[in-house]
């Protein structure tokens, strides 16, 4: 019989109410697939004052008040006492307070482990999130395996693209990790050995695989778009964050380059962190001009822009993965992204890569697509990985 699974949700929790982003979808993933599964599975969140244990009916009623399909109601005083904590995070963490079985205080969450799964489980911790001491020494004292998934080590590799005070933060969770993880889940080669070469310094190699994460694209529904959005004409689209390891400036300077000819840029994501020059450059643009901002759009809306796009551009510095790159092969739209090791491990043959160094030949090729957006991608389909993929890895050892 496979061993109970538990997934620490503490993520998905903190983030409700906002964009989701790769890591989000990748424990919804997981979320999703256990409960699927004919396996005893358990869920466990980090609260303002304690753990909260949810079991299998308590998980269903959380899934669906992440998708939005089940309304979370007012938010109670333990979810409100901590200062500066947004409605929807407190509604949320109302919601699983309300759907647990146990809830203890930090230092009961060693027993609250062994009485729900007395034979033993697998602690699964996907999200990056409530990599603690007590919690990778709790799981282990409970009886526990502690698997965890490195997504990338970016802040490591590159800290200069990250927001103030936080490497030394994600430096110490990638250190516990070294110390405790009983195996560790890698989305790419890459980042397997990017953060090995860490691990390595350290003192100690987990266990570990590599597992392509699943590539889902929804059914493209222009009825999303904005009133008035130019689907007729040639136009390209980026995806992710405006941070500066996106390198939105780069594609802001071919733009400039082109001049009064140059087709529409559609930008797709949040403004992020360490970004003024970008920001004040994005603030200066023409309402009506070549560049659009389009952030907070529906998964659906999305694939419509990149599904009638010219082509979907990508001259970031670092990946780990990089899903939405993969997700627009998917639905058949050209990629052009820097060449970077992972996009070329993600994308095989199914990409055109320049590295950021020659912006000549990202201009020509912009240009050549314009004149064509309608053409097909030459080459083979792109067989994008799958959730069953990965799970025919990351399971097999349990």
């Amino acid at each position: 019989m496979a061993r109970t699974r538990l997934l620490d949700l503490t993520r998905s929790m903190r983030r409700s109410g906002g964009g989701v982003t790769g890591i989000d979808r990748v424990e919804r993933a997981y979320l999703s697939r256990f409960l699927r599964d004919d396996v005893p599975v358990f869920g466990l969140i980090r609260s303002a004052f304690g753990y909260l244990l949810l079991d299998r009916s308590g998980l269903q009623r959380f899934e669906a008040t992440l998708d939005g399909r089940d309304a979370t109601g007012p938010s109670d005083l333990l979810s409100r006492l901590p200062f500066g904590r947004n409605k929807a995070l407190t509604r949320a963490e109302t919601a699983a307070r309300r759907l647990s079985v146990m809830r203890g205080l930090p230092w009961k969450l060693p027993g609250m482990l062994q009485q729900a799964a007395p034979d033993g489980f697998d602690y699964y911790n996907v999200g990056h999130s409530n990599l603690t001491d007590r919690v990778l020494r709790a799981v282990a004292q409970a009886g526990g395996r502690r698997v965890v998934m490195i997504h990338d080590v970016i802040p490591l590799d590159f800290p200069q693209f990250q927001k103030p005070g936080t490497v030394q933060a994600f430096e110490r969770r990638m250190r516990r990790v070294a110390e405790f993880a009983d195996r560790v889940i890698y989305n790419s080669d890459d980042t397997r050995h990017r953060a090995e070469r860490w691990f390595d310094k350290w003192g100690r190699l987990p266990p570990a695989v590599v597992a392509h994460l699943g590539v889902v694209v929804s059914e493209p529904d222009a009825g999303q778009l904005p009133t008035g959005f130019p689907l007729g004409r040639p136009y390209f689209v980026t995806l992710g964050t405006i941070e500066p390891r996106k390198n939105h400036a780069f594609l802001l300077d071919l733009w400039e380059r082109m001049g009064p000819k140059a087709p529409k840029l559609v930008i797709c994501g949040s403004r992020g962190w360490n970004n003024e020059e970008v920001f004040a450059r994005l603030d200066h643009l023409a309402p009506d001009g070549a560049v659009i901002e389009l952030p907070g759009l529906p998964d659906a809306a999305v694939a419509a822009l990149l599904a009638g796009s010219a082509g979907a551009l990508f001259p970031t510095h670092a990946e780990g993965f990089c899903l939405p790159a993969a997700e627009a092969r998917a639905l058949g739209t050209r990629v052009l992204c820097n060449d970077l090791p992972v996009l070329h491990e993600v994308l095989g043959q199914q990409a055109t890569f320049y590295p950021v160094s020659e912006p000549d030949f990202w201009l020509n090729t912009i240009e050549k697509w314009e004149k064509s957006p309608q053409e097909a991608v030459t080459g083979t389909a792109f067989n994008a990985p799958t959730w069953s993929d990965h799970f025919k890895i990351v399971l097999r050892l349990t």
